[in-house]
């Protein structure tokens, strides 16, 4: 037998900070389903009030919008703050004041976070508020609170993300269909998966932000983007698929955290070569998936939409229900935790299997220059294949396993190599990757 509750007694009143595609989004689907989510938080929800830039763009009633974020976060009436603004500043500063003046606060503002997690931890903390941001990283997915609370009683050894939908689709459509990054660049700006601007994804920096955040919970260690070795699929040809291809593996931009064996934390973006039997190498076009593997639970894989306006919503409306709750029972949710702080160890420290590509004069003595070169570095090479064309000539080299420093020193080398005309390539293999002791 279902008891009907009456709700009206407790009541949790929400203000809002912006009103895009994503904070729309909640706003509709919270009033279209706002029986539910109230009898899931235990108490009536509302949102009061919405500050945007223009209210005329929003189609909200009038008394319920305003451009002066001081009369959200300044609000005694107001219990919840969510936060949809972007950026570092004013977003920083609301968020702060917000906490000061005893309310709970959800963001989805990655880039703030990945800079000033730290601060704003602390500041929740101090005041004993909530701060919960669910839908920073990979969007409808649920990740971060499975970090936080259901591994708890594990230990995470390594993730590895595609945690940005623009470029796994830009990568999938090169794949798939051959097309030129400049094409599947264009498809995803006229499909909505990249801005006008798509620097922030393509570099890498918008999976660089995540990773820090995803580091930070796996590792109980305060890590900033800035601690994140980064580099994008700008690069990335139509030699790098064909190559990728004939290895029976796909590209993707990955996202990696990793303990090492010296008790250091490897945090690093950049693209990938993982064969086509993981897991990682089905998802496609503009999804997300996270894959972790722990101590006591072993391979864990989390898919899904990884942005849009609807399916954030879905994380942000979660985050909303869980500190609805608590705020009506009195009680707040888990802290983050950075008691390992273990040491960020740097790129040069792993260990990895690499593919390089090199446009060689077509001569006699060619390998031998050039298996020289990786001989001095102590850089195995597992295997290579020459393809002549005319006077000149492509060597491919799959190397064993090997330091990233002796690694890059030979791409250094090599450049210098009379026979060698141009290092084109360098992409790291997935699975393959370990550490110096």
């Amino acid at each position: 037998m279902i008891i009907e509750k009456d709700l009206s007694a407790k009541k949790v009143r929400i203000g809002m900070l912006g009103f895009g595609v994503v904070g729309r989004s909640v706003y509709e689907k919270l009033q279209e389903n706002l029986a539910d989510f109230s009898a899931r938080a235990g108490g009536t929800l509302e949102i009061v009030k919405v500050a945007v830039r223009d209210p005329k763009k929003t189609g909200l009633p009038e008394n319920l919008v305003t451009t002066n974020i001081e009369e959200i976060i300044s609000n005694p009436q107001i219990d919840i703050v969510i936060e949809l603004m972007g950026g570092i500043e004013p977003a920083k500063t609301a968020i702060l004041k917000s906490l000061k003046n005893g309310k709970s606060v959800i963001t989805a503002n990655k880039a703030l976070l990945a800079e000033h997690a730290r601060e704003l931890f602390d500041a929740s903390d101090v005041v004993d508020e909530d701060i919960f941001y669910e839908a920073a990283v990979a969007g409808a997915i649920p990740i971060l609170r499975p970090l936080r609370e259901s591994l708890v009683g594990d230990k995470v050894l390594r993730f590895m993300g595609i945690v940005n939908g623009t470029t796994n689709y830009i990568l999938t459509k090169m794949f798939e269909e051959n097309m030129s990054f400049e094409q599947a660049l264009k498809q995803a700006q006229n499909l909505g998966y990249a801005e006008s601007n798509p620097t922030s994804d393509v570099s890498g920096k918008d999976a660089a932000a995540k990773a820090a955040i995803l580091g930070s919970l796996a590792f109980h260690t305060p890590i900033t983007i800035d601690e994140v070795s980064c580099e994008g699929i700008e690069n990335i040809s139509a030699w790098d698929v064909a190559a990728a291809k004939s290895l029976n593996m796909v590209i993707k931009l990955l996202a990696i955290g990793e303990i090492t064996p010296s008790n250091k934390v490897s945090i690093r973006v950049h693209p990938t070569l993982v064969p086509n039997s993981h897991p990682l190498a089905a998802v496609r076009e503009s999804f997300n998936a996270i894959f972790l593997d722990t101590l006591l639970a072993g391979e864990l894989m989390f898919y899904g939409r990884g942005a849009g306006g609807v399916p954030t919503a879905s994380a942000v409306l979660g985050d909303l229900v869980a500190i609805a709750r608590h705020r009506l029972s009195e009680v707040t949710g888990p802290e983050e935790t950075d008691y390992a702080d273990y040491e960020i160890a740097s790129i040069s420290e792993i260990i990895t299997q690499g593919l390089i590509q090199m446009d060689v004069r077509d001569i006699p003595g060619v390998l031998e220059q050039v298996a020289h070169t990786f001989a001095q570095n102590e850089v195995s090479i597992q295997a290579l294949r020459q393809n002549g064309r005319g006077d000149d000539a492509e060597l491919v080299v799959m190397t064993h396993p090997a330091s990233e420093d002796r690694l890059q020193n030979t791409l250094k080398q090599l450049a210098k190599v009379p026979v060698v005309k141009d290092v084109s390539s360098f992409i790291r293999v997935a699975g393959n990757t370990s550490y110096i002791n």
